[in-house]
């Protein structure tokens, strides 16, 4: 370029030399540019590249946060696991005990059924007995009674408590009938339609509807007695039992004690 340019200044003159001379700025300033272009380039891609990096960064430690995070709650979950598990086992173990006691306790009812349904038959047959042979006040009401026992027995549908139950309320209400004072109509053997006196077991009077007969229940002979004697008595038990008079003092008919042999 220097050479070219003094060839020129020597043919031209002056004019020429200065527009050489002018040229040498722009052809020293192109390395220049490129130079500073290189540099822009590399910084944008240096920024470029601080800024994928930043990303990479903020990704991982959003994924190492949330990995962190993923990792706490599966720890409280496992022991929140562990603490229901734990439950569980107690809960399991508490109900294996409570089938132990109640397999135990099948055992014991299906002893007991076994030992109470005989027993209970025993007291409905000792309760048949015990009316055949006592004295026969309200025989139709007590004999139903005891009938209606033997009909529930075999019965699957009615719960052994139910029968025992049913057993130990006829039982009571025999017990009732030994301090009880009552009136009632009912008929003799005979057919007869009469009014009974009945004091307990101690005495069971009656009287004929017309007043034409009284009598008393022989418990030595096991029948009945007419008896004229008796007919205040009668009447005085009848009007006393029935609420039309005040209580008084009774002659009835009492049977002879009998001595008991063991």
């Amino acid at each position: 370029m220097i050479s070219f340019t003094t060839k020129v200044a020597e043919a031209t003159g002056r004019r020429w030399l200065h527009l050489a001379v002018a040229f040498v700025p722009v052809a020293l300033a192109a390395p220049a540019g490129a130079q500073l272009t290189e540099a822009l380039t590399a910084q944008v891609q240096a920024d470029q590249a601080a800024s994928t990096s930043q990303a990479n960064i903020n990704s991982i430690r959003e994924r190492t946060q949330d990995a962190a995070g993923r990792y706490a709650q599966a720890v409280a979950d496992a022991e929140s696991l562990e603490r229901y598990n734990n439950q569980l086992q107690e809960q399991v173990r508490n109900q294996e005990t409570e089938i132990a006691g109640i397999e135990e306790d099948l055992v014991e009812i299906e002893t007991t059924n076994r030992e109470v349904q005989p027993l209970m038959q025993q007291m409905v047959d000792t309760l048949a007995r015990f009316v055949a042979l006592d004295v026969p006040f309200l025989l139709e009401e007590r004999t139903a009674r005891v009938q209606d026992l033997r009909n529930i027995m075999p019965r699957a549908d009615i719960t052994i408590s139910e029968k025992y139950r049913r057993i130990m309320e006829a039982y009571q209400i025999e017990l009732e009938y030994g301090r009880t004072l009552s009136a009632y109509e009912g008929r003799l053997p005979d057919a007869r339609t009469v009014e009974f006196a009945q004091l307990g077991r101690v005495s069971l009077m009656y009287r004929t509807l017309d007043g034409s007969e009284t009598g008393y229940w022989d418990a030595n002979q096991k029948k009945w007695i007419p008896d004229e004697s008796y007919r205040e008595a009668v009447e005085e038990a009848i009007r006393v039992a029935r609420r039309n008079g005040a209580a008084d003092l009774l002659t009835v008919p009492v049977p002879a004690p009998q001595e008991v042999r063991s």
